[in-house]
């Protein structure tokens, strides 16, 4: 039985992503799973798999060194798990940015194999919010480095098909990968539709781009229903909220809201292949749940499903009206998005078929 260790990094234990590939992997593997703790936990057994939490807590009113020095101290830690563990297959859910390459060169000197599942295209997303100047400069460093963690990676996962083709067309090299969104864990549908755009989260999403249009919604009778985030980000408007919800409640909640808005508020998201390239989980929960999605036409990667299976609203945040007639129609049509959304909802679902491929990948 191959033995496989599985860096979740900053991700905490129950991550939607990070711990499907714990269950999946525990089932034909012995499984050592590291993961971030938010209190100082014992390592435990449990399914064939070894849990070994990690404590790091950062005071957001810390001063920049402070915080440094604690990144550092939780990037040794996370070194120390990788060179004791006995394994022969390491999962990289993320790296670390203190010594982005050391894990993978240590590896590769023990002949070990490294699989390396991006979340996210690391150039860009990493530090993301830095001065524009300071961007380009930091984004040019993690190209170079991010070019070297895949050279020495023997397998890559995407999260979308639009990722892997920007990244290997960037570095002007292949490898063997496997595209593995973020599927919704459960499917289920619901009698009661109310006319509700509902934005679903735990961490809080700007809708800058998107206000006006919803202030049009509301005054045309929809609801604007925010779950699971802090509802004070959108106090400029008429809205309803509910606390964070475990996921099976969400997905109840999601399914009674007629259009899901899918958005990332930020300023840079136009330009950043990160999120334009994204298919994040609330787009594959709402679809599961059975409520049409509203995206912007500049997610690449989401408008090119939404219209290959009719099942959601593309808009331009900027042509309010022209976005808010075509909401207004898509409300009128809404059998025939539902309808479509039956008919394909299984291919944003998790099952055994989904879970064979991509345990085949990693160990094969």
């Amino acid at each position: 039985m191959k033995k496989i260790l599985i860096i979740g990094y900053y991700h905490l234990k129950k991550d939607k992503r990070v711990f499907r590939t714990v269950k999946a992997l525990s089932k034909k593997c012995q499984v050592s799973y590291q993961y971030l703790s938010n209190e100082d936990n014992k390592i435990s057994f449990e399914n064939n798999t070894k849990y070994i939490p990690v404590f790091f807590n950062i005071n957001p009113s810390e001063n920049i060194f402070k915080k440094a020095i604690k990144r550092i101290k939780f990037d040794k830690k996370i070194l120390k798990i990788i060179k004791n563990e006995d394994f022969d297959i390491l999962y990289m859910h993320h790296f670390l940015p203190t010594f982005p390459l050391k894990p993978f060169k240590f590896v590769k000197k023990k002949q070990k194999i490294i699989i390396y599942d991006l979340h996210e295209l690391h150039p860009e997303n990493f530090l993301e919010s830095l001065p524009k100047l300071l961007r380009i400069i930091k984004e040019k460093i993690m190209w170079n480095i991010f070019k070297k963690q895949l050279q020495l990676s023997d397998k890559l996962i995407f999260v979308s098909k639009e990722i892997q083709e920007y990244v290997f067309n960037h570095l002007k090299f292949k490898k063997k990968y496997l595209i593995f969104p973020n599927f919704s864990n459960i499917s289920i549908s619901s009698k009661e539709k109310n006319k509700e755009i509902c934005l679903v989260g735990k961490i809080s999403r700007d809708v800058q781009k998107e206000e006006r249009i919803l202030k049009k919604l509301i005054e045309n009778g929809f609801i604007f229903k925010i779950i699971g985030m802090d509802s004070e980000k959108f106090k400029d408007l008429e809205h309803i909220s509910t606390k964070f919800l475990p996921y099976n409640k969400m997905m109840e909640e999601l399914s009674k809201a007629s259009f899901s808005l899918i958005s990332y508020g930020s300023k840079d998201t136009d330009y950043n292949k990160n999120y334009t390239f994204a298919l994040p989980n609330k787009f594959f929960d709402s679809i599961a749940a059975e409520t049409p999605v509203i995206v912007k036409d500049t997610f690449v990667s989401m408008r090119k499903i939404v219209e290959k299976y009719g099942i959601g609203v593309v808009i331009n945040p900027n042509n309010i009206e022209e976005s808010v007639e075509k909401i207004l129609k898509a409300y009128e049509n809404y059998d025939q998005f539902i309808e479509n959304i039956k008919k394909h909802k299984n291919k944003f679902v998790w099952d055994e078929e989904k879970e064979k491929e991509f345990v085949d990948f990693v160990l094969k």
